[in-house]
């Protein structure tokens, strides 16, 4: 379960680096594009997130993680 939330958050941090770079980016390519692009890129860091939250959520259920609480 570890290298899964590892991995989400990496593709995370991913996606935000690419909707970054797209905002950033300054070429020829019209606004629509760079905007389409970008908004992709966070749409899809979005996905990701309710993806990781939605499978620790069903992890819990299963017993395959517990919360540790606060003694």
């Amino acid at each position: 379960m570890k290298y899964i939330v590892l991995v989400a958050f990496v593709g995370i941090l991913g996606s935000l680096a690419a909707a970054l770079f797209f905002m950033m980016k300054n070429d020829n390519d019209d606004k629509k594009t760079r905007a389409k692009r970008m908004a992709f890129s966070l749409a899809l860091r979005i996905g990701i997130s309710v993806l990781l939250f939605a499978s620790i959520l069903v992890a819990w259920r299963l017993g395959l993680v517990s919360p540790t609480g606060v003694p």
